[in-house]
């Protein structure tokens, strides 16, 4: 997207968190805010308990904190475009838009116009479940704000749809005035903890540090001249793409760090078929994950407290991360092992301490380029920082767009590329638990964690439940075209009829072996978020 592609192609809040206690109206929506990050949900709460903030949540599931919502609306799985576009149709047909910053910040509104004319109350309430009363209010709450935040996570992107749900919200955003202000913005919550600083690092297969492009030869000429070697002028291949050419045969190597696929990745069958058919896979990690040990070698590694560097969070802060303890037996700080790969394989890659690679950082990524030690042992500083005296940018777009004008992308709905049928007749969506995290490769070496937490289960709803003939704490066998896992019924009110809910942490239960693979032509992210699924009692 013209003018946002800086902040929204990292996946970058735009405004800092403490924006979010200056908001006016708070949209959260694909966020289970208070179970994935409970940190963000205080400031949340304490926006609308003592600062008067008004609370939108889109969600399916009743989530806890809806109890906070002015609004909740319960949208059917898949269905975000159309009740972002509807909101819009709304603001555009009542002229509560922002005018003067639409007229003197943007370009494109005619079209946004056209593709969201279609999208009136009735018809979104058709598609999505939402009644058109309840929509109408969340639209003229939110444009009748002189500060909204929108709030999303991977409820908005993990599914075919999720390039085009992020720009709908963008251009939500925009076209109430809400980017470049305190208390606005759009601001997606990443789903570990230093994944933005990886991302700005470059570990995205088309993009070098900072997000400059693979394929700019300007570019890739000014990172050869740094690095002494002529990197590769075309981009790579992302996760999803790398499995499908390990099971064709096209790549017979893999080198994992940090990742565990035989839990987190879509249609676990045919990941481990295709980890199945390499010649060679290395698996750099902490612990035993469940990938680690399909690997021919493992290459033990520090934990985050045993090494030195920095982290970059959620909010685009780089931040110091100190050396606490050294690793236990033969683990390895990440980068000694591949610096040590890189140098045996004919590339020297010599560091002798983090600073030296801050340093190098600072001189090949402008948006890092006013970064240093010195300056971060004096508190975290917000990239893009372009020179040893800026201050850092807490707030992105305050002036204008990275690229000038923000462009209005109109986009239209596309449903999910598996609906539910007679074989499959319920909608399954996945998610996380606020006492396990991610595969469990840490937190279920916790018994604390693993006594409030201790197993997979299949929630339900009570109508469903008495469909199928379902007790609570029954086992139940959940199958889709792709696999099948057993786990126990969990009955909650938290869901509508014909959508089940299943934890992904679980490896012995892995929801993962029943999710769809089906990408997102775009970002290339799997459709996590939304297949078809039988259940019935375990044989």
């Amino acid at each position: 997207m013209v003018g946002l592609a800086a902040a929204f192609g990292s996946g970058a809040m735009t405004n800092p968190i403490e924006d979010i206690e200056k908001a006016e109206v708070i949209l959260v929506t694909g966020s289970n805010t208070t179970k994935n990050h409970p940190v963000i949900a205080s400031y949340i709460k304490r926006a609308v308990k003592f600062k008067g903030a008004k609370l939108i949540v889109v969600d399916p599931r009743k989530i806890p904190i809806t109890r906070f919502a002015t609004i909740w609306l319960r949208q059917n799985l898949g269905t975000d475009v159309v009740w972002i576009n509807g909101m819009m149709h709304v603001i555009i047909q009542e002229k509560l838009y922002d005018e003067a910053y639409v007229k003197t910040r943007t370009v494109g509104l005619d079209e946004l116009i056209k593709a969201v004319e279609k999208f009136t109350p009735e018809y979104v309430e058709h598609i999505t479940g939402i009644p058109k009363e309840a929509l109408v209010d969340a639209a003229r709450l939110y444009a009748g704000a002189s500060a909204a935040s929108i709030l999303y996570a991977m409820g908005i992107t993990q599914h075919i749809s999720g390039t085009d749900n992020v720009k709908s919200l963008a251009n939500l955003a925009m076209l109430c005035g809400n980017m470049g202000i305190p208390g606005g913005g759009i601001n997606p919550l990443r789903g570990q903890n230093n994944v933005q600083g990886a991302c700005d690092m470059g570990a995205l297969p088309n993009v070098y540090t900072g997000y400059q492009k693979v394929d700019d030869p300007a570019i890739r000429e000014r990172m050869a001249k740094a690095w002494g070697v002529e990197p590769p002028s075309q981009p790579g291949l992302t996760i999803t793409q790398m499995m499908d050419k390990a099971l064709s045969g096209d790549i017979r190597a893999l080198y994992i760090v940090g990742e565990n696929p035989m839990v987190s990745d879509p249609d676990l069958n045919n990941v481990r078929k295709s980890l199945d058919s390499l010649e060679f896979l290395i698996v750099q990690d902490i612990f035993m994950t469940e990938t680690a040990q399909m690997a021919n070698v493992v290459l033990p590694s520090a934990a985050f407290a045993e090494k030195d560097g920095t982290f970059t969070n959620t909010e685009r802060k780089i931040q110091r991360l100190r050396k606490a303890l050294d690793p236990p037996g033969a683990a390895r700080e990440d980068s000694d092992i591949i610096c040590d790969l890189s140098s045996r394989m004919g590339y020297t890659m010599s560091y002798n301490s983090s600073l030296a690679v801050m340093e190098e950082i600072a001189r090949i990524t402008p948006s890092y380029c006013g970064i240093n030690y010195e300056r971060l042992e004096r508190g975290g500083i917000f990239w893009p920082c372009t020179g040893t005296a800026h201050p850092g940018t807490p707030c992105l777009h305050m002036d204008q767009f990275t690229c000038g004008l923000g462009v209005f992308h109109a986009t239209d709905y596309i449903p999910p590329a598996e609906l539910p049928d007679e074989e499959f007749p319920l909608y399954l969506t996945t998610g996380r638990l606020l006492y396990q995290y991610h595969t469990g490769t840490m937190t279920m070496k916790s018994p604390g964690l693993n006594a409030i937490a201790p197993e997979c289960f299949v929630e339900i709803s009570p109508e469903d439940a008495k469909n199928y003939n379902v007790n609570d704490g029954e086992l139940l066998r959940v199958t889709s075209r792709r696999g099948e896992i057993r786990a126990k019924a969990r009955i909650s009110e938290e869901l509508k009829p014909g959508t089940i809910f299943i934890p992904f942490h679980y490896a012995e239960a892995a929801a993962n072996m029943l999710t769809n693979s089906s990408l997102d032509p775009a970002a290339k992210i799997p459709e996590y978020k939304v297949c078809a699924v039988n259940v019935d009692t375990a044989i």
